[in-house]
């Protein structure tokens, strides 16, 4: 749907301005031509310094985030419901785990959870590097005695946080480019009124030309900004959000356990605390619990 949005951008764009010269099309076209003369050099004034500026700005792990979340454009979220159902049975899993033989059970597959043949039930969370460390962190304090589970609580919330600000800075600064761009096309309208004025001594129709080619960078810079960059700024941060939803889920199971909740009611505290779009029924994940192996 990303994609659709931004082809009817281009649609309503030049369609509405096909309507709003009364479909005369010989005229649109000639129009067209003298916007398509134009676009290239504008172009690459407004967007070129818009790129160079994000650079400055901007560190090598942002540049990276920001090329990895330009995929919210065709996957909107980080996790389907499917890999919920994974994670909150990998939850369920270790817990019963715990609440039969203890936490000193767990060592072996916290040790060497790329290799565990418990988190190998469950591929994608166990490829996950960041979300398994995450995990088997806060196992690794348990199992070191710590199961106070406010202090737990206080720590995840702080992590979460930092990871929140994280995943969420390419977003952020894809949209303060956006924010910049109408600017550059000013700045790319007047270089094109600075040509014409040295060009003054030309017949009106080719002025009128020069001035419509110079006016065709705020135009650029207006329309790039809020119909194409602002709005891929948005889908990135959604996106972000959505891969921090994961880490929070793990945070709530987790808690709810050590509060002295059963394995399958932890698991159901984070199946609830699930955004809908996502979150399996309740028949669902019992169906898919009551499959899984004896730990």
């Amino acid at each position: 749907m990303k994609i659709v949005g931004l082809l009817l951008v281009f649609l309503c764009t030049f369609g509405g301005l096909l309507i709003a010269m009364g479909f005369k099309v010989d005229q649109f076209m000639y129009l067209m031509m003298m916007i398509l003369k134009a676009v290239p050099g504008e172009f690459v004034i407004i967007f070129g310094c818009a790129v160079a500026a994000f650079l400055v700005a901007n560190d090598g792990p942002t540049i990276k985030g920001t090329i990895k979340y330009l995929g919210a454009l065709t996957k909107p979220h980080a996790y389907n419901k499917e890999d919920y159902i994974e994670l909150l049975s990998m939850l369920f899993t270790v817990f019963k785990l715990a609440r039969t033989k203890g936490w000193l059970a767990l060592e072996q597959h916290i040790e060497n959870s790329h290799d565990s043949e418990l988190f190998g039930r469950f591929p994608k969370f166990q490829h996950n590097h960041h979300a398994i460390v995450f995990f088997c962190d806060y196992l690794r304090i348990i199992s070191l005695g710590n199961e106070n589970p406010f202090e737990l609580e206080a720590l995840m919330d702080m992590e979460i946080e930092t990871l929140s600000e994280h995943e969420g800075h390419p977003g952020h600064a894809v949209q303060t480019m956006a924010d910049g761009i109408p600017a550059l096309g000013i700045v790319a309208a007047v270089l094109g009124v600075i040509k014409t004025m040295a060009s003054i001594s030309e017949p009106p129709e080719v002025l009128g030309k020069m001035i419509g080619g110079a006016l065709v960078g705020t135009f650029l810079g207006v329309w790039l900004s809020y119909g194409m960059v602002a709005p891929i700024a948005g889908a990135m941060t959604v996106k972000a959000n959505t891969e921090v939803m994961y880490y929070k889920c793990m945070k709530v199971a987790i808690i709810a356990f050590l509060n002295g909740a059963a394995p399958q009611v932890a698991v159901e505290f984070a199946r609830k605390f699930l955004p809908h779009d996502v979150q399996p029924t309740f028949m669902e994940l019992e169906e898919v619990l009551n499959e899984l192996p004896p730990p």
